[in-house]
């Protein structure tokens, strides 16, 4: 299912064909506006427009380790799966967020032509970096569920020690069931994805033996 986005490449600079235009008035216009930013990611947080650079190598390298544990599950049902770069609308407020990670089916709806809709997603998960502590801890996870994404993972190498949470059951806005471990331990991510996850598969990325 294909639904209208006002996303569009776009010039900022005044010209006489856009001087007499309204400006912007939400951070999803002003996402709507912008032409694309390479090597960037843009996202709507909590009603704030966040511009950010894309992550570290080892950021990248986490998302894969991610990838890869779920790829037989992924091929076995003929899901799809991302390590960034696809966006997701927030159904309702129709916010944009980036995931560093996301499972989805292969049919999932969208918004627009790049927007996968996430009341049609089956998971996502970030990856906490030092400038995306509060968000990536706080913010992110009511998003998720507000969008009735049904399960959520932080991978966590800021704390001491490294963890991974999964979030489940979303309801009103709160996810109602977490499950924390250090990195090493393995952990269950519940259905619909219904799958142990081993996370000794970031100890290399998080440069330990």
């Amino acid at each position: 299912m294909l639904m209208t986005s006002r996303r569009r490449p776009a010039d900022l600079r005044p010209s006489p064909a856009t001087a007499s235009q309204p400006l912007p008035g939400t951070a999803r216009e002003l996402f709507d506006a912008l032409p694309q930013l390479p090597g960037l990611r843009t996202e709507v947080i909590d009603g704030r427009l966040i511009v950010s650079p894309v992550g570290t190598p080892e950021h990248a390298r986490i998302a894969m380790r991610l990838y890869n544990a779920l790829l037989p599950l992924i091929e076995e049902r003929g899901w799809d799966g991302f390590s960034g770069n696809v966006d997701v609308c927030i159904d309702g407020p129709r916010d944009p967020v980036e995931p560093d990670f996301v499972l989805a089916p292969a049919d999932c709806p969208r918004w627009g032509d790049r927007e996968l809709l996430s009341s049609g997603l089956i998971m996502v998960a970030e990856i906490v970096s030092p400038g995306s502590v509060v968000d990536d801890r706080d913010r992110k996870p009511g998003i998720y569920a507000s969008g009735q994404i049904p399960v959520m993972i932080i991978i966590d190498p800021v704390a001491t020690p490294a963890t991974v949470t999964v979030l489940s059951d979303p309801k009103d806005g709160v996810y109602l069931t977490s499950a924390r471990v250090a990195v090493g331990s393995p952990v269950n991510i519940p259905e619909p994805v219904g799958f142990t996850l081993d996370t000794s598969v970031f100890e290399k990325a998080l440069g330990r033996p």
